[in-house]
């Protein structure tokens, strides 16, 4: 994938996620009058505004991961955290984010794809914790039993090349991508109850 190819996918992920975002909004509006209208609570109900919940969680979230993130743009911690909270809630994974400063927004979308690699090796569930120190980012997933993924590792590495992946890898695919146009490698270490991704 090319950096122009890669500009391309973020332009049409980044319009998706926008046009999705409105009607998933409605819905949740729609979901909160009916309930200022005294219709009582029921299963189905529920069900609703737990899936609408759900989905404009997954849409914020994939908006950061696979839109577009332009130079001189930031991302709140406050924000990452909350997009974080709202997409893990089922509580399978607890994902936290420990940096208190702002974030360049390219910098904010590589940690998503880079949590979205990290989450496969802990398909048990698990903790995954984000943290920066002197420029340097690391996501770090803890369980207890992690799920190696040595070819797409590698491809992080810049050790093999990421080719016939599957549409679940893309983000492997578009942190690579990602990382060369910042200039940044990217370091795996792991180990049988944990697995760190550091740029």
């Amino acid at each position: 994938m090319t950096h122009d190819t890669a500009n391309v996918a973020a332009l049409i992920g980044s319009r998706i996620c926008h046009d999705l975002i409105s009607p998933v909004g409605a819905v949740t509006n729609g979901l909160e009058l009916l309930a200022m209208s005294g219709v009582g609570d029921s299963p189905e109900l529920s069900l609703v505004n737990s899936s609408a919940a759900d989905a404009s969680a997954r849409i914020r979230l994939f908006r950061l991961a696979f839109g577009t993130a332009s130079d001189g743009q930031t991302t709140g911690n406050d924000e990452l955290r909350r997009i974080f909270r709202d997409h893990y809630s089922d509580g399978r994974l607890e994902v936290t984010f420990h940096p208190q400063d702002d974030v360049p927004r390219k910098t904010a979308k590589a940690v998503v794809l880079a949590v979205l690699c990290v989450e496969q090796s802990l398909p048990f569930g698990g903790q995954i914790d984000i943290t920066s120190n002197n420029e340097t980012w690391a996501v770090t997933g803890t369980s207890d039993r992690i799920k190696t993924r040595e070819p797409l590792w590698d491809g992080l590495r810049g050790l093999a090349p990421l080719e016939d992946l599957a549409p679940a890898d893309v983000q492997y695919l578009l942190l690579s991508v990602l990382l060369a146009a910042m200039d940044r490698s990217c370091a795996i270490a792991a180990s049988d109850n944990d697995v760190r991704l550091s740029f």
